[in-house]
């Protein structure tokens, strides 16, 4: 069977941008969100605030659904203004939503402790207790309703603003490499980054590197100033609500403590040794003195090893079949996405950087945005979102609170899918060579979270220290990057070997609804190892598995460890056990590379 790489999304809104469905359902949200600011305003009994949360989360459920299909269409037609009319309406609709959720706290605070613990015991109220407890202890951060939505109005041309105006300076670049034959290839910013980690030929990758950084320098005080402004609007946000650190806000988003995210750092730089080894023997296997940044994830080739293109239609089979060792309905629901046209996978122009996955849940399905070029880490990334599909399809019957867990977690299941391939691979070597090759893709997992993502989280935490001072100069931002990378990288890149412009070429920094887009990664990928050995003991994982996923926006992160794995996360060992699997991996590549260098 030849599977479509171009997805569908008339099931939801024909028409594309313009439709007139979607336009419809654009009224129809501003008519729901208007009765429930009246609503809201009402509430007084158990039975009043039951009805209003079921229509409140209705609510929700839509403008995901419409802000879900505007953001997919943008995807594809990347700079197309249209979009950018329709991301103005959801802005109005979300400003709204935030009146009512407002309004909702405020009444949650009014209760009493008895009336409280009413409401949560009641069926539906049990169900979305954490959700309850938290929005009534946020109350106590808020102003008078005036000023909070004066803030929520603000947001619109400011954080909001920004965030789609650095969509805008990236929709205007490109660049170029030379390629080994002496051919010039034209390239997009974000065809550039999908490309310069993984050309095979070492003079193309640093060729196209040198012209990256030479595009963002261009256009470095454009986004020093974007970048600059969203954060300090941020910041005034936060410290307006009475969060006195700049990481006090995204550890709540997370519902996960300092101490854990403290343990999982510590111990991720107690362990950078091993990941040197392997960035070391990397070069020398590349034929490099020393690893650069375009080289963390570049393809390496030994001898006997013959390189294969993986089409499309054979990753799609090899995923579902390896999902189906793990569990059945995993399997499914990715046979599912194939057969649906759930995936927008296609190689070509126009297209946004990066991945995605994102939910429609009134439709009980997902959407998966990537660009394949048919290597087996693009076979991973699809299996990596499949691993979020899934992870949506077994809480699409709970209410939608009980749909909204954190990011963090949402990494959990994605990291675990793209592991089970990944490991497929390793295992279904048939040489030497091929382990080699291998065992270094799945290894670009461990180098991105262990090491680049590192490198973001230290440069942000720094960034947001020094700009609650004054803003920072584009030079002072490429400093900070510089001497993060360095440090995450523990010495293996030097000063000619980092990219200091990464952080205006990554677009996790500029996105406005989600403050430290990092150190969730890593959080995911480490609690997803620790879920693949647990996998390894059970004797029901998969009832085990979906038992888990669906407490993710039912319990704070600590709970969920404790609860489903025995595992106190504010402790070094279950995050060094888990970097333990990485070092299996590393010992194994080194040990089969110690006759190639």
């Amino acid at each position: 069977m030849s599977y479509s790489q171009n997805w569908d999304l008339d099931v939801f809104f024909k028409g594309g941008i313009d439709s007139p469905e979607l336009s419809a359902k654009i009224d129809e949200l501003k008519s729901q969100l208007g009765e429930l600011e009246v609503q809201v305003g009402e509430l007084s009994d158990t039975k009043s605030f039951l009805v209003f949360l079921e229509n409140l989360q209705n609510a929700r459920a839509g403008l995901e659904q419409a802000g879900s299909f505007i953001e997919s269409w943008s995807a594809v037609n990347y700079g197309d203004s249209r979009a950018r009319v329709r991301e103005d309406e959801m802005s109005k609709l979300n400003l709204s939503y935030a009146k009512v959720d407002l309004g909702l706290q405020k009444k949650l605070a009014e209760l009493s402790e008895q009336q409280f613990n009413e409401l949560v015991s009641t069926e539906a109220g049990t169900t979305i207790k954490l959700v309850l407890t938290e929005l009534r202890s946020q109350a106590s951060r808020l102003l008078d309703d005036e000023t909070e939505n004066l803030v929520n109005e603000l947001k619109i041309d400011g954080q909001s603003a920004w965030s789609s105006h650095y969509d805008t300076i990236v929709s205007t670049l490109n660049t170029s490499y030379t390629t080994k034959e002496g051919v010039v290839k034209d390239v997009s910013a974000g065809q550039a980054l999908n490309m310069y980690g993984t050309l095979k030929d070492n003079g193309e990758r640093k060729d196209l590197m040198r012209n990256y950084e030479e595009m963002w320098t261009k256009a470095e005080n454009l986004s020093a100033d974007t970048i600059n402004h969203l954060a300090g609007s941020r910041l005034t946000d936060q410290h307006t609500h009475g969060y006195n650190n700049h990481l006090e806000f995204p550890l709540e988003l997370n519902r996960m403590s300092r101490e854990t995210l403290d343990a999982m750092w510590n111990t991720i730089s107690a362990n950078k040794d091993f990941m040197v080894k392997f960035l070391e023997r990397k070069a020398q296997l590349l034929g490099l003195d020393h690893i650069e940044w375009q080289d963390q994830s570049a393809p390496i080739s030994v001898e006997g090893y013959e390189e294969r293109e993986l089409s499309y239609d054979d990753a799609a089979n090899f995923i579902v079949e390896n999902f189906r060792k793990y569990s059945p309905k995993m399997a499914d629901l990715a046979q599912k996405a194939f057969d649906d046209r759930w995936i927008e996978s296609e190689d070509r122009p126009g297209k946004q950087p990066g991945g995605f996955d994102i939910g429609f849940p009134e439709n009980d399905q997902d959407r998966i945005f990537l660009t394949y070029t048919g290597s087996v880490s693009d076979a991973a990334t699809i299996a990596h979102e499949l691993g979020h599909a899934f992870h949506s399809s077994v809480v699409y019957d709970l209410p939608s609170y009980r749909q909204d867990y954190a990011m963090n977690v949402a990494e959990t299941a994605s990291t675990f899918a793209e592991n089970v391939v990944n490991s497929a691979n390793v295992a279904a070597a048939t040489s030497d060579a091929e382990k080699i090759v291998l065992l270094d893709a799945k290894m670009e997992n461990a180098v991105a979270m262990l090491m680049n993502i590192h490198a973001r989280f230290l440069f942000e935490d720094a960034f947001y220290t020094e700009r609650a001072k004054g803003l920072l100069t584009a030079e002072r931002l490429n400093e900070l990057m510089a001497d993060a990378q360095k440090k995450a990288f523990a010495g293996v890149l030097d000063d000619n070997g980092v990219h200091p412009h990464f952080w205006t070429s990554k677009l996790h920094f500029f996105i406005d609804g989600v403050p430290f887009y990092n150190f969730p990664y890593v959080f995911g990928y480490l609690f997803s190892n620790g879920i693949f050995s647990w996998a390894q003991t059970q004797d029901n994982f998969e009832e085990a598995y979906i038992a888990l996923l669906r407490d993710t926006a039912n319990l704070t992160v600590e709970e969920l460890a404790a609860k489903h794995l025995g595992a106190d996360l504010t402790k070094p060992d279950f995050w060094q056990a888990s970097i333990d699997l990485i070092k299996k991996d590393v010992d194994q590549f080194m040990e089969l590379t110690d006759s190639l260098v």
